[in-house]
């Protein structure tokens, strides 16, 4: 009995320990890459996306388009008023749904 005991006691507290280091390992983990230095090519898809960005917001929408690509955007903005009926393309559509009469049955 005394044996069946000790084997228990010893099996959650090797559980116990196996979760805590694991739990040790994985946080040291993130740890340890948020202090190392980025890879170069991380690093140099990070600086793109941050001078995109920047450029973004300084003209106030697509990067370097030019009147071909507004011509033709608004080409295609045209045509899906005429197809769809014309509207805000740019407002998501409301949509009302109605509840359904339901009869109850007399049991």
């Amino acid at each position: 009995m005394a044996l069946h005991r000790l084997f228990q006691l010893s099996t959650l507290l090797r559980s116990a320990v196996g979760l805590t280091l694991r739990r040790n390992i994985g946080m040291s983990a993130v740890l340890f890459n948020r202090a190392k230095e980025l890879d170069p090519v991380q690093k140099l898809f990070l600086d793109k996306i941050r001078d995109y960005n920047t450029k973004s917001k300084a003209s106030g929408g697509i990067v370097e388009a030019g009147p071909a690509f507004q011509k033709n955007l608004s080409d295609e903005i045209a045509k899906l008023e005429r197809l769809y009926g014309g509207g805000d393309l740019a407002k998501f559509p409301d949509f009302k749904f109605t509840e359904p009469k339901l009869d109850e049955v007399a049991k």
